[in-house]
């Protein structure tokens, strides 16, 4: 499982995109108001357990190159869950306005992993697939974030 240096810093980006998704998700828990979003509660809460999986995943084996798995997150992500809490000052926490913002958050996400997955040609087959694995769930989620949003009154 020998990756390359820049492999590394491939997957601790995902690590820090994956600790975006967890906060975000955390604070779009805080900001559902309404007692009829029970539904947007349970799948946040899922996503975060997604993305605390998809860390305890990657973390190894950027330990395994005997370099350290990131923590914190990403200035992107601290600024748009800063827009966030100023969005939801001034127009609310609906529903729609919500799992917009989770939009944007996953968009990031996808395209973090839509970059790796450009990469893991270069990588070993099991770490290849465990990167092959995450996208494809975190492309689900995106698309399920987005057609909720989509449909939201």
């Amino acid at each position: 499982m020998n990756i390359e240096h820049k492999g590394t810093e491939t997957i601790n980006d995902l690590i820090l995109i994956n600790n975006d998704r967890i906060e975000g998700y955390t604070k779009a828990l805080e900001n559902l108001r309404d007692e009829n979003d029970n539904d947007l509660r349970s799948l946040f809460q899922h996503y975060i357990q997604q993305a605390r999986q998809f860390n305890a995943e990657l973390k190894p084996i950027v330990a395994i190159q005997g370099e350290e798995p990131s923590s914190g997150t990403k200035m992107s992500g601290k600024l748009h869950r800063l827009w966030l809490d100023v969005k939801a000052t001034f127009t609310g926490h609906d529903r729609k306005s919500i799992l917009a913002e989770c939009e944007r958050s996953e968009d990031a996400s996808k395209k973090a992993y839509e970059d790796a997955l450009n990469e893991v040609v270069d990588f070993p087959a099991d770490v290849a697939s465990i990167i092959r694995s995450q996208a494809a769930q975190q492309k689900d989620a995106h698309n399920r974030i987005r057609d909720m949003r989509d449909s939201a009154l």
